[in-house]
């Protein structure tokens, strides 16, 4: 196989600067419902991308589960590596990557952490086994081994036995992305793909078109 052979071609669709919304939300919102509808495979898993305080980045991919005209919310551990990345430099970058749509959303903005009421509340609405999972995972350290793991899942089995619902634990929650800018890419012929680039400026939003 030689990977500088493979190529696809992007002809789905187009994207212009009349086409799209003035709000970014608004138009994230109808790519989105076009995503869900597809029946893509987690239409909602994006990618976060963090860095340290001095700029060490780190990428993984966590899933939406909540956006509206403030921005875009997502669930951790607030002890992971991306958790400590957060507190020390509270910027990030959000991509959605919907291949079989030729579409990518790329989100800039600040983070800040939701309230612990909201976090309660979706954390009990998960699985129960999503729950005991939360709390039996030391998220990003080291551990000796999957051994480990499942005896601390076991253990907190045992503790909270006979309750569907459990407590938040205390390094567990949400956080809110606040966007500052907002690209939508619709894939081209050619590689001459459209990039529509929205800023944000004293509350009022700009958009502009980048070469792909």
């Amino acid at each position: 196989m030689n990977l500088a052979e493979l190529r696809q071609q992007y002809a789905l669709e187009s994207l212009s600067e009349t086409d799209v919304h003035p709000d970014p939300m608004v138009q994230f919102a109808a790519w989105f419902d076009e995503a869900l509808n597809s029946q893509l495979l987690e239409p909602n898993a994006m990618t976060l991308a963090t860095a340290t305080a001095d700029g060490h980045p780190s990428a993984r991919t966590v899933l939406l589960k909540g956006y509206d005209n403030q921005g875009f919310t997502f669930f951790t551990n607030y002890e992971s590596r991306k958790g400590v990345e957060l507190l020390a430099n509270p910027r990030a970058t959000l991509l959605f990557n919907w291949l079989e749509l030729q579409r990518q959303i790329r989100i800039e903005g600040n983070i800040e952490k939701i309230s612990a009421e909201a976090s309660l509340a979706y954390f009990q609405s998960r699985p129960r086994e999503s729950q005991l999972g939360a709390w039996a995972s030391p998220q990003s350290q080291v551990i000796s081994g999957r051994a480990e793991l499942e005896a601390r899942e076991k253990a907190i089995t045992a503790q909270f036995a006979g309750q569907e619902k459990l407590p938040l634990p205390p390094n567990w929650g949400g956080y809110l992305l606040r966007p500052l800018a907002v690209e939508f890419w619709q894939g081209r012929m050619s590689r001459l793909h459209d990039r529509i680039w929205y800023t944000k400026k004293e509350n009022v939003w700009g958009i502009a078109r980048l070469a792909p």
